[in-house]
């Protein structure tokens, strides 16, 4: 429930659409010369022009959308900022070591990679449709939830799936009508609009509790150091954290594609290194402290605690501000996963298994219509949920761990055949299915689900090693010097990679 007036309510509905429409003008304007060609180039990587500005704002957003900043509030706790502050080793892990390789393979989906380590396609199938899994059932609708949930409780009283349908809708026709650049620029614009007043509501929050935010909070949602029963307990930074943040950072195709979109290693590594710079020093903030105030305010409310707050705090016309940037930025962070699917689907699976593809833009834009149209009918599914950002970090271990073990077998052994990495990934999705959906399973390992992510992925590794050898007969050899020499982008050979 809102407690805005129907007044207030229509002053943020009429400021959140004309900034919106503004945004959409910005962006127009920025891209209206722009050529296309509707290669895959073209739509799912830029053309390969994006700036490190774009890419940086563009990796920026794609992360921090509601998801972030309604459920990591929702939290309202300080312990929650691990997840950022840990985001940071990520992205310099995807600056110095993926970079590189990616842009040597001259790939357009991080699959290629896959397939290009292992000989063969099946590996490049499987983590593709795993990937196209998590963005269809996880992703896109929970993105629409947390987006509609946040701009129902700021104070625009309208049902939650108009308000989906009404994010879904903007972010397919900047999908469907500049791709990757539009979606990119956009990103960048209404991103400098959510970090300005994000950081604001930090600043009117804690006035608003005469900058005590310890006064009536209980010590656990103030420690940066998690107890077992936490949801980040202390010691599992140290553990799955790290390689959490290097599957999403490094191997996940919605922000590796920003990435692989510049004109060279370079610049790619520059707008990296920019968004890191974000994520460490203004993220952390935005995405825990207005949460405790919450709490100190209105007492424990969940994901409602976030745009409770900044109805509280912020005046009419600057919450339809926000309202308008953060719409932005659920478009932009929609769109993204919405361009990063059909970039999947079309060159993983129609290319190889349906029909040449003549034009990408008349494909993407089939694709698009149909995943906004399943988002938005499984946004109810995401609505009984305490908490959405625990319950997608714990869906997410369903792919991440198991994907990962195939970058990491590909990367540092030779001799390793497409069927032991599909085994693999097939033995790290069962087990932490198990785990994570069969209770007696779960009481039993008695280990906490980041915990369990490593055991996932170590298990993972060694399946696919096992395998290769008793099965296959193969022997791997652990060779990651040589593969990251062969794999290494050399100064005399970008100009040629890039032109």
């Amino acid at each position: 429930m809102t407690d805005s007036m129907p007044g207030e309510s229509l002053t943020q509905i009429a400021v959140c659409l004309g900034l919106t429409v503004a945004i959409a003008l910005a962006t127009w304007l920025t891209l209206r010369r722009e050529r296309h060609d509707g290669s895959k180039k073209d739509v799912y990587l830029a053309g390969g022009k994006l700036s490190w500005l774009f890419v940086a704002g563009a990796i920026t957003l794609t992360n921090l959308s509601t998801e972030q900043l309604v459920g990591m509030n929702g939290n309202q706790m300080l312990l929650l900022a691990w997840w950022e502050i840990s985001g940071f080793v990520g992205l310099l892990i995807l600056a110095y070591v993926f970079v590189p390789i990616y842009y040597r393979a001259k790939v357009t989906t991080v699959t290629e990679l896959l397939e290009q380590r292992y000989g063969g396609g099946g590996i490049r199938t499987l983590v593709s449709a795993l990937f196209l899994f998590g963005m269809i059932l996880i992703y896109l609708p929970a993105g629409l939830y947390s987006g509609a949930l946040f701009l129902k409780t700021s104070g625009i009283d309208l049902p939650l799936l108009v308000l989906a349908g009404f994010l879904g809708v903007v972010a397919a026709a900047y999908t469907m009508s500049g791709g990757l650049r539009a979606v990119a620029v956009m990103e960048t614009y209404s991103g400098i609009g959510v970090l300005a007043i994000a950081v604001l509501i930090v600043v009117l929050a804690l006035n608003a509790v005469d900058w005590d935010i310890a006064r009536g909070v209980p010590a656990e949602r103030l420690t940066m150091v998690g107890a077992a029963d936490s949801p980040i307990p202390f010691h599992t930074l140290f553990t799955g954290m790290i390689f959490i943040q290097i599957f999403y950072w490094s191997t996940n195709q919605p922000i590796t594609q920003k990435a692989m979109a510049a004109p060279s290693v370079k610049e790619a590594q520059k707008g990296v290194l920019a968004a890191a710079a974000v994520r460490i020093l203004i993220i952390p903030a935005i995405v825990v402290i207005p949460g405790v105030v919450a709490y100190q305010l209105f007492g424990d409310i969940d994901d409602e605690a976030y745009g409770r707050l900044v109805g509280a705090v912020l005046p009419p016309w600057l919450s339809g501000v926000f309202a308008a940037a953060v719409a932005a930025a659920v478009i932009a962070h929609i769109a993204a996963v919405m361009n990063a699917a059909v970039g999947l689907y079309a060159v993983d699976f129609h290319e190889k298994f349906v029909a040449p593809v003549a034009n990408h833009w008349r494909l993407s834009s089939i694709v698009t219509a149909l995943l906004t149209a399943s988002s938005v009918a499984l946004v109810p599914v995401y609505a009984d949920a305490e908490s959405i950002i625990n319950l997608l970090q714990q869906l997410n271990g369903l792919s991440s761990m198991p994907i990962l073990s195939a970058f990491i077998v590909g990367l540092l052994f030779t001799g390793v055949g497409s069927r032991a990495a599909i085994v693999g990934v097939v033995w790290g999705f069962a087990l932490y299915a198990a785990f994570t959906f069969i209770p007696e399973a779960g009481a039993a390992v008695g280990l906490h689900y980041i915990d369990f992510m490593v055991v996932t992925l170590a298990t993972s590794v060694i399946a696919a090693l096992a395998f290769n050898r008793f099965a296959l007969g193969g022997r791997a050899q652990f060779a990651p010097r040589k593969v990251f020499a062969e794999l290494a982008v050399r100064p005399e050979e970008e100009k040629e990679i890039f032109a």
